[in-house]
């Protein structure tokens, strides 16, 4: 296959569904994106390898078998570490939650799970996701992918750091007063701050509840479409209507 960073989600979930390489090479070619890229970029906060290639067993699997892939199959997505995803930590980016273990799975992360998308890991952020360049994170601060020397914003710094680098194709962030748009915006890729309501926040840790919005973020407009589709409360893809 084509080097990850130069397939849009969409032509990785076609390659997929057509057999023209199998969800579990684009996995492991994301891993390899960040094995080699994220010593300078510092995106992840974890990188969930089991649970990747797990996910991508399972969707090739569904391919052999016949059945219906879904928009993201086989897609490489990275989450923001304010979302739980069972079998890694989220810890917002803070040394007080350092230890703990998600006990369920954000709604917002499922719904992406459910199109078919591959989880490569958690993403870097100002802790708490109070800030604007994730240097106040408590592990490391993340760095622009274009300049190393210059912040990436934030507080959704690691989601659009990720996907600039070409580490994910999509990744999800969340937007309080900028989060998702400021960090787009500095790492030249596309985000979207949906309206209010739109994408379930069950499973998010809040930082202003009346506020706070999940959305994604990718290298463009139709990329970022498909992951907010994935996202709609309706749950189901395609919608007839």
């Amino acid at each position: 296959m084509a080097n990850l960073d130069q397939l849009s989600a969409a032509e990785v979930a076609a390659g997929v569904r057509t057999g023209d390489f199998s969800a579990t090479e684009v996995a492991r070619a994301a891993l390899d994106a960040v094995e080699k890229r994220d010593g300078d970029v510092q995106a992840f906060l974890q990188v969930s390898a089991d649970l990747a290639l797990e996910a991508a067993a399972a969707t090739d699997a569904a391919r052999a078998a016949g059945r219906p892939l879904g928009p993201l199959a086989g897609v490489p997505v990275g989450f923001k570490d304010n979302m739980n995803l069972l079998g890694t930590r989220t810890t917002c980016a803070s040394r007080m939650l350092e230890p703990y273990e998600s006990a369920y799975t954000a709604t917002c992360v499922q719904r992406m799970l459910d199109a078919g998308a591959t989880p490569i890991g958690k993403l870097n952020m100002d802790e708490f996701a109070f800030g604007s360049t994730t240097d106040s994170s408590a592990f490391h601060p993340t760095n622009n992918p274009w300049d190393l020397a210059r912040v990436p914003g934030g507080s959704s710094g690691g989601s659009a750091a990720a996907v600039a680098s070409g580490q994910v194709s999509l990744a999800l962030g969340s937007d309080t007063g900028g989060s998702i748009r400021q960090p787009s915006s500095l790492c030249g890729v596309v985000g979207m701050k949906p309206t209010y309501g739109v994408v379930s926040r069950y499973g998010v840790v809040a930082f202003g509840s009346s506020l706070d919005q999940v959305g994604p973020l990718g290298r463009s407009v139709s990329d970022v479409a498909l992951g907010a589709r994935a996202e709609r409360p309706y749950g189901g893809w395609p919608r007839s209507s």
